[in-house]
Formats: structure tokens, C-alpha cells, sequence
């Protein structure tokens, strides 16, 4: 099993080893792939299923993109639900620009999807890094339009390790990913989806396989290198703890008990902070659960919209 000690000595060393105006109201595009803009012209690529079932609309992790939650889209859409997912700005299929990488600007990025998809009361789900979009959501934008919360190993909380905060992880962790990234990114991206957020020496439902891993690496290298490495920063040093009060509606949290990117202690603490929250362990599971355990996730998920 890798530790949190192994997963900072393996990411200095990779980087050893690697480094040598206002908003605009409209739907850029019909279909189930179509487009938002931003209140400061930033398009944004969005996948609708359609439809007129309960509306779900997912966030991503770092370093992907919308596809990611291509086979949960996929069965919730089957079973009735409108699905919306989209990249994140600097990633996948999205505008990429040299700056805005930010919770604010996140926040109002997926306030935009949600008022030009037209959705109302709907779930809104948050993966990894996208815990944070969904209550900083919450605290800027009150919530509008939603009903219920989801976070899957969410980084919602805090993560980096401080006095205060001794549950977090060393700063000098995402020090070594910004180096890696600025290197030979995708030699650093591969190792670091593989035994990191993957973790392949866990068991899994699904097993990690070298396709998998590639996959995941082809999501991850269409980001541009300003926002993969300015997004480091943003997740690892923005305190969501006094925000987690924000999030009124009922919320489901899923997180892997032997996560290395967001520490399980870190997920449970998230799920204290709100009020309305439930916390299922998936027992040994690594940050990967979207992938690594995919049914399950997409069990829990369905039950807890429908319900």
C-alpha cells in the first residue's frame, strides 16, 4: 500500500527524475455536446444527455476532464436522469486561458453551466478537486438550483498540511507536482495516475490496467501546463473549512479509505462539516473510485438522487 510518506518521496522523485466583460447568456451550441460562456468569454465544452428527468450536472478531477464520468453519465442517463458534465476551463475541450484558476472564477464557471443548461433542483456532484467547486458553489452563489450535493473524494476541506490542520499534506508535495508538471509532464502525469491517484497496487473492482492508466493520461495531457499547475495551488491552499456550513441541502460523500491524494481523515472531516451529510466508505479504495469501482459508484449515486 503506498503511505503518505511514499507518496511524497515518490513525487520528489519524479520530479528529480522529470525535471531536467459581462456574462453572456446563451448555449454556444445544441446537441449533446454543446458549449457555455463564461461571464468573461471563456467557452467552456459541456456534454448534455437531455432529456427531462431529474438534472445532474458533475465536476471533475485534477487532471482531467468531463470524460472521466463518461460510464456514470451513461447509466444514470439510461435510468432517466439528465446528465451534464463539462471541462473544467484550461482543460479537455474547454477555452484555455492564461490565468483565472481560481475557486472564485471556478464557481462562477459552473454557475454559468447551470443557468444556461437550465437546470433546477438538481444534484450537483463534485470529484476530487470539483469537491471545491461545489462549496465554494454553496458559499458565493448560495446553492442556486440545487437540491442535493454529492463529493467523491473530494478535496472540500483543506488539504494542505498546516498547525492547524495536521490531517493535511506536506506543502512540499504539491511543490514537487508543479516541478513535475513544468518538466517532462507526461512521463511525471503517468507515474503520478498510476501509484497515486489510481494506485494500482490496491485491490480494485475494476483493475488498473496500462489502458486505463494511458486513458487517463490522454484526459490529463489535453489540459494546458498554466492550468494544470496553477489548479495545484487552488486545491491544495484554499481553506473550504469555514464554507462547509454553506452546503444546507442533503449531501452524499464517497471517498476511498486509502486514498493517497485527499487523505480519508480529510473526506470524513469534510462530511462533519455539513450538516445534512453521509458518509460511505468504500473499504481500501484509492482516489481512482470513479474508475476503480465504478458500479458502486454509480449505485450509490442513482440511490441517493432518487431518493
Amino acid at each position: 500500500m503506498t503511505t503518505r510518506r511514499t507518496f511524497l518521496h515518490a513525487t520528489l522523485g519524479a520530479v528529480a527524475a522529470t525535471t531536467a466583460a459581462g456574462r453572456v447568456h446563451h448555449v454556444l451550441a445544441q446537441g449533446p455536446y454543446s458549449g457555455v460562456r463564461t461571464r468573461d468569454g471563456i467557452n467552456l465544452f459541456v456534454k448534455d444527455s437531455g432529456g427531462t428527468g431529474r438534472a445532474v450536472v458533475m465536476t471533475h478531477a485534477w487532471p482531467l476532464n468531463a470524460d472521466v464520468w463518461d460510464y456514470q453519465a451513461a447509466q444514470l442517463s439510461k435510468a432517466g436522469f439528465r446528465v451534464i458534465t463539462y471541462d473544467r476551463r484550461g482543460f479537455g475541450r474547454s477555452n484555455k486561458p492564461g490565468s483565472g484558476y481560481d475557486f472564485d472564477t471556478f464557481a462562477d464557471d459552473l454557475a454559468a453551466v447551470i443557468e444556461q443548461t437550465g437546470v433546477r433542483d438538481a444534484t450537483l456532484v463534485g470529484y476530487s478537486m470539483g469537491g471545491g467547486e461545489v462549496v465554494r458553489y454553496f458559499s458565493r452563489h448560495r446553492g442556486r438550483n440545487i437540491a442535493k450535493a454529492c463529493l467523491v473524494g473530494a478535496a472540500a476541506r483543506y488539504l494542505l498540511k498546516t498547525e492547524n490542520n495536521p490531517i493535511g499534506i506536506d506543502g512540499a508535495v504539491f511543490d514537487g507536482i508543479k516541478q513535475g508538471v513544468q518538466g517532462d509532464r507526461k512521463t511525471f502525469l503517468a507515474g503520478l495516475l498510476r501509484d497515486v491517484f489510481l494506485d494500482g497496487k490496491l485491490p480494485a473492482t475494476d483493475a488498473v490496467t496500462q489502458e486505463l492508466v494511458d486513458a487517463t493520461l490522454t484526459m490529463a495531457m489535453q489540459a494546458s501546463v498554466v492550468a494544470t499547475t496553477a489548479c495545484v495551488d487552488a486545491f491544495a491552499r484554499t481553506d473550504f473549512r469555514p464554507e462547509l456550513a454553506a452546503v444546507k441541502v442533503p449531501t452524499l460523500v464517497l471517498h476511498g479509505t486509502s486514498d493517497i491524494a485527499v487523505p480519508f481523515a480529510i473526506g470524513k472531516a469534510a462530511a462533519d462539516g455539513i450538516a445534512q451529510s453521509r458518509l460511505i466508505e468504500y473499504r481500501d479504495a484509492s482516489h481512482g473510485i470513479v474508475l476503480t469501482e465504478r458500479d458502486r459508484v454509480t449505485r450509490d449515486l442513482q440511490a441517493f438522487i432518487a431518493s
